[in-house]
């Protein structure tokens, strides 16, 4: 029993944020959300994630791309961003109220 819950618990810090610009909003027309997830998290483990923290959505497919760091300059002083995963998971079905309002 301890081990499904370690699983669970792992799930929910596979999903960090949702993305939120211009572009992600132009595709939850389709179905589509993006979202910044674990660097070390799976397609079959965003998918399980995404399911669990929007109960009654089925995933129906899962693309992931690597965001690598890149300089940022503020005034005279320069800086690295951080490099990051992000997710497009296309749902089928109700479209994420949550996610649509913002």
């Amino acid at each position: 029993m301890s081990k499904d819950r370690t699983n669970i618990e792992k799930l929910y810090d596979v999903i960090k944020r949702p993305i939120v610009t211009e572009k992600s909003m132009m595709a939850t027309t389709l179905g589509q959300y993006t979202f910044e997830v674990n660097m070390n998290a799976t397609k079959v483990e965003i998918a399980q994630a995404v399911e669990l923290a929007f109960p009654g959505r089925k995933v129906k497919k899962v693309r992931t791309v690597y965001m690598p760091s890149h300089e940022k300059r503020m005034g005279y002083k320069f800086g690295r961003t951080d490099s990051s995963k992000k997710a497009i998971v296309t749902i089928e079905g109700d479209p994420i109220e949550e996610l649509t309002a913002i």
